[in-house]
């Protein structure tokens, strides 16, 4: 094989790479940033995929993202890759603070007070996928929490990359017209 490795990465090797890439974490969202800014639609639809994905990733449903991103893209008629790499804001790093912070704003909206789920009460539960008696103390609130929080975050970041993608394009075409 041409681009394989001489001494294959062990298991620990590939789920840290997976974690953390061997670049870094700022290399990668550059990249991110770099491959949204060089689509080639219009700012709106460049802009509503990427805040399709984001706010798909505020939710807990973590499974389909790629599919809500894609079907709230074509409903705002965004660009459907642009919402694939908006779905990169939930990750393992993020996630823990989305999911935070949509409980803190579900137990708010609901009026409750936050509950004690004890530890191993938890992992029980998990274990059997007994989501019933998750639904109440912890689903909910994270599903409700979360909406808001995706309206928020994909409003800001539509706001961000229209703006990104349009003087971006602008400046192709000044380039464009330059080198005539």
């Amino acid at each position: 094989m041409l681009f394989r490795r001489r001494k294959p990465l062990s298991l620990a090797q590939r789920i840290r790479a997976v974690l953390w890439p061997s670049k870094g974490l700022l290399r990668s969202i550059r990249y991110i940033a770099i491959r949204v800014l060089r689509l080639r639609a219009t700012p709106h639809a460049v802009a509503a995929g990427v805040a399709a994905g984001v706010a798909v990733s505020c939710t807990p449903f973590l499974g389909f993202h790629f599919v809500m991103a894609f079907c709230l893209a074509f409903i705002l008629r965004g660009n459907m890759i642009a919402a694939a790499l908006g779905t990169a804001f939930g990750n393992p790093l993020t996630f823990p603070l989305i999911f935070a912070a949509a409980y803190r704003i579900g137990i708010f909206l609901l009026g409750r007070q936050p509950e004690r789920v004890g530890e191993a009460n938890l992992f029980t539960l998990l274990r059997h996928l007994d989501f019933a008696a998750l639904w109440h103390p912890i689903l909910k609130p994270v599903l409700i929490g979360g909406l808001p929080l995706a309206a928020l975050c994909g409003a800001v970041f539509y706001i961000l990359t229209w703006q990104g993608v349009r003087l971006f394009q602008q400046r192709g075409k000044r380039r464009r017209r330059e080198d005539r």
